[in-house]
């Protein structure tokens, strides 16, 4: 009887704990940490799980995945696409000093002074892959995919594709015209009417083609 009470009791405070709860600017499902570190752009979603520190910008609608982990002064654009397990470190542990350790157990925490204080920023309509994780003093450009496992410790070039440990370009989107134009129209802060007026270009494949416009 006490085991079925644990497990009742169990599944009720998963429900709730689950249930959607939608504010002006975010949808936040399940039970994230640290939300009062994060300025949302607006139309935002974050999942179960998400742990925020730090100050951190999260541009307009842009989504984030399951358990995502962000630590640091992180900056991220518009309309980016962040998948499950994707941790972004804007912090670092001192590497030329005696130790590594900042922690409260040693001298009450006096260490933690040395711990490195950088920026990541990242771009519009980037899509950052399931696990990826991103470090250091790093701008991802406009449009770029950070492929699923890849660590990025260097800048990630607009409409790249990256992808390893350490990430490395394994490729471009599109060709330089198409990259230029792209990032001269910049859509992403089009009102949705605006949008509405080049919704056909959104529908084209650019595969082998000279220029959006064709």
């Amino acid at each position: 009887m006490l085991m079925k009470l644990r497990l009742f009791v169990r599944k009720s405070l998963y429900y709730f704990l689950n249930t959607a709860v939608k504010t002006d600017k975010v949808l936040l499902s399940g039970f994230s940490r640290g939300l009062q570190n994060v300025n949302f752009g607006g139309k935002n979603a974050v999942p179960d799980k998400c742990n925020f520190s730090g100050k951190i910008s999260i541009g307009y609608a842009t989504t984030l995945g399951y358990n995502n982990f962000f630590a640091g002064n992180i900056k991220i654009g518009k309309y980016c696409q962040i998948g499950t397990d994707v941790a972004i470190h804007a912090t670092n542990h001192p590497i030329h000093h005696l130790t590594t350790y900042i922690n409260y157990n040693l001298f009450q925490g006096d260490l933690n002074q040395f711990k490195e204080e950088k920026e990541i920023q990242i771009g519009h309509d980037v899509w950052i892959g399931h696990n990826a994780i991103i470090v250091g003093n790093i701008t991802v450009g406009n449009g770029a995919i950070i492929a699923a496992g890849s660590v990025v410790t260097k800048d990630v070039l607009p409409y790249s594709i990256v992808g390893g440990v350490p990430a490395k370009q394994i490729g471009k989107r599109f060709s330089e015209l198409i990259i230029r134009e792209i990032e001269e129209l910049e859509w992403w802060n089009f009102s949705e009417s605006e949008l509405e007026k080049i919704k056909p270009l959104f529908f084209k494949d650019f595969q082998n083609k000279n220029s959006i416009y064709e």
